[in-house]
């Protein structure tokens, strides 16, 4: 893959959505949807108009070391960024939709700088109604600044998993990030869930029943 060449069609792509003139647009994406432990991470980016970083793709399609290249060029050129949390504990009393949608709305929140247009990952943020706002299906595989928002969370819950694995090393979330690897699954079989796990979750809560003492 080349990158660059990439990171060019996505800038194209997220420009032709909106009309000429149109200046700051912030782009938000969140890491975390899919494990069975630790929070939601969502960031929203704000990036200077016609500013390309070479790289900037999917996060998930990147190598750690690009991640961490990539996302301390997007600090340092970005007009502004917001980051965004729901946890464990919100996850499981509300769900892991309202979870994302929370951590989100909290990455937008604490933008300082009022973006024109905004491009959010496959959803929308209900309530917000000082600027236009787009859902894009994969949008961290079409849009640039989704792209860049993307990194940015998954970098910023990656070093939180690094956190939490000194917390909890049995589990080894320095590895698998919370997510339900093998290693994993065979951890929680043995010792059951750690606080960090979401225990709505169908794989963990079939676990914390098998490993319930009669």
């Amino acid at each position: 893959m080349d990158i660059s060449t990439v990171s060019q069609r996505l800038f194209a792509f997220e420009r032709s959505l909106v009309t000429p003139g149109t200046g700051l647009i912030a782009g938000i994406d969140e890491a975390g949807r899919g494990p069975l432990a630790g929070p939601v991470v969502a960031a929203a980016v704000i990036l200077p108009l016609n500013t390309l970083i070479e790289g900037v793709f999917d996060s998930k399609a990147l190598t750690p070391l690009d991640r961490e290249r990539i996302f301390v060029e997007i600090v340092k050129r970005a007009l502004d960024i917001g980051v965004g949390i729901a946890d464990q504990e919100f996850i499981d009393r509300e769900n892991i939709l309202q979870g994302t949608i929370h951590a989100m709305r909290q990455a937008l929140e604490r933008l300082l700088v009022r973006p024109e247009y905004i491009f959010i990952d496959a959803l929308t943020i209900p309530g917000v109604d000082h600027s236009p706002q787009r859902g894009i299906i994969k949008g961290d595989q079409q849009c640039y600044s989704i792209a860049a928002a993307s990194i940015v969370a998954k970098v910023l819950r990656d070093r939180m998993m690094h956190r939490y694995h000194l917390r909890y090393p049995a589990y080894n979330f320095a590895r698998n990030k919370g997510y339900g690897t093998r290693e994993h699954i065979e951890t929680l079989v043995r010792i059951g869930p750690c606080p960090l796990h979401r225990r709505t979750f169908r794989k963990v809560k079939e676990l914390c029943q098998e490993t319930t003492p009669p």
